[in-house]
């Protein structure tokens, strides 16, 4: 039996291919470790992690019922950027650092909704059509009718780093920038050369970018109010997390026109069902949560799931945790949560 038991939910959590673990063994080699694969779903997944050392989350949500089932686990890792799919608050009661993978997709998501953002406001889908349906001469009647791009307005909802890289490559197509978050210094975003704003202000301008995470706060944060406050020649681009933002009250905005349209990689619920309204709005580009995926997708972030998952291990602090406040309450010993009963200073 080996010294370490790392459980994970068994299949792939981004794609179909056969799961193997080589790139996360990179990290873990010399240690005695297994990883050992329980079923996708709560119970049979309770009954194979129950005593493992730590947690690769993926495939299937890590509730509080199987949070509070394990005995001795170091530490629960995640090979993405959100962490909605584990109870951050549980696993913070019981004293288990939780980690993901926050730098390493960014420059694919910015690519991403830059794409997102010229394929809506140069009409690219329906220039596209066009040409296949022989109407090579109409499509340059619409594209007379917007304004340059130069000079427009791109206003970001947080500025993280995803939003951080958008901000650079917007600044050489002439954007003016502007950026909403109230966790932000002012000082960060004007070194980024971006206008510090309120969200009233963001919603005001030409295009408007959702960046911000899928915690509880953000849930359902903009809403008909904010739709509302867009320019009828706006558009309106997420390649956050879907739930972020009240869907029926997007798609209402685009169906009555408050806004000109929408480029969207994230929705509310993935996939969507197929009477979704969104998806047959000729105003809408949509892509299937693939903003991150590139060659290096893969063997970038199960590396870094490898480096996280050694750390904890060889009893070492991670290098991203989204709880940080359970660090000095661990045990540095064994690396284990502190009883609730002993407290942290007994």
């Amino acid at each position: 039996m080996a010294k370490f038991k790392i459980a994970t939910p068994a299949g792939a959590s981004f794609s179909t291919a056969p799961v193997d673990y080589n790139y996360e063994s990179e990290a873990l080699a010399g240690l005695d470790y297994e990883i050992v694969e329980g079923p996708a779903n709560e119970d049979g997944f309770i009954a194979v992690a129950r005593d493992a050392d730590a947690i690769y989350a993926k495939g299937m949500p890590i509730t509080k019922k199987v949070i509070d089932s394990l005995e001795r686990c170091r530490t629960i890792t995640l090979g993405s950027v959100g962490v909605d799919s584990v109870d951050v608050a549980a696993a913070t009661a019981r004293g288990i650092p939780v980690t993901n993978c926050p730098d390493t997709f960014i420059e694919e998501v910015a690519d991403h909704l830059m794409m997102l953002l010229l394929g809506c406001f140069r009409d690219v889908i329906e220039q596209d059509r066009l040409v296949r349906e022989g109407r090579w001469r109409t499509g340059r009647t619409p594209l007379l009718q917007i304004p340059r791009l130069m000079g427009q307005t791109l206003g970001l909802i947080a500025f993280g780093h995803v939003a951080r890289a958008v901000a650079r490559r917007a600044k050489p197509f002439g954007l003016i920038v502007k950026a909403y978050d109230p966790f932000i210094e002012e000082l960060v975003m004007i070194e980024h050369g971006v206008l510090p704003s309120t969200l009233d202000e963001v919603m005001g301008c030409d295009f408007v970018s959702m960046h911000a995470p899928a915690t509880p706060e953000a849930q359902g944060m903009l809403t008909a109010r904010q739709f509302r406050q867009m320019k009828k020649t706006a558009y309106f681009l997420n390649v956050g997390r879907g739930p972020t933002v009240n869907e029926a009250d997007l798609i209402r905005a685009l169906e009555e026109k408050w806004i000109a349209g929408a480029g969207l990689d994230v929705l509310e619920v993935e996939p969507p069902r197929q009477d979704n309204p969104l998806l047959a709005m000729k105003n809408v580009i949509l892509s299937a949560h693939t903003a991150s995926a590139s060659a290096r997708f893969d063997p970038a972030r199960k590396r870094r799931v490898g480096q996280e998952l050694a750390l904890a291990l060889t009893d070492r602090w991670p290098m991203s945790c989204v709880n940080p406040t359970v660090l000095p309450k661990l045990d540095r010993r064994r690396w284990q949560p502190i009883s609730m009963e002993r407290g942290p200073n007994s």
